[in-house]
């Protein structure tokens, strides 16, 4: 003979919090990547103006 559960225990759960470390972490790579470029066009640019 077996029992069976007559109402099942409702546990709350935490609600997911904005993960900070992780959007800081994305948005200092997005600035290092737009410096890079900015640096890699400023580069093409003096050059070609070197060369002209």
């Amino acid at each position: 003979m077996r029992q069976e559960v007559a109402a099942e225990a409702h546990v709350p759960t935490q609600r997911v919090r904005p993960d900070l470390f992780g959007a800081a972490f994305l948005a200092t790579i997005g600035i290092l990547m737009l410096a890079w470029i900015a640096g890699l066009v400023w580069a093409a640019i003096a050059f070609f103006n070197w060369l002209v």
